[in-house]
């Protein structure tokens, strides 16, 4: 097991806590902890493509990162009448 495998095991570990505000917190803190996930899965698919040494893997975190971010952005948008 390399460092980027226990780097990836302990950043998805890292995501209970935004998790739970996503669940538990008014609408604005949720989509900034929505967010907050969303940039945490792409570093954890990075460190998982370069611990096993695949560089197509990136590709798959370039589009988690670019799907996040329009994500993000369509939420704002569909629920600003709740902010």
């Amino acid at each position: 097991m390399s460092a980027f495998h226990v780097a990836a095991t302990v950043l998805i570990a890292a995501l209970l806590l935004p998790g739970w505000v996503c669940l538990r917190a008014r609408v604005l803190d949720a989509i900034v902890a929505l967010e907050l996930i969303g940039a945490t899965t792409t570093i954890v698919l990075v460190c998982l493509a370069e611990g096993y040494h695949r560089g197509v893997y990136f590709n798959v975190a370039l589009v988690a990162a670019a799907v996040t971010w329009i994500g993000g952005l369509v939420y704002v948008r569909f629920l600003a009448r709740y902010l």
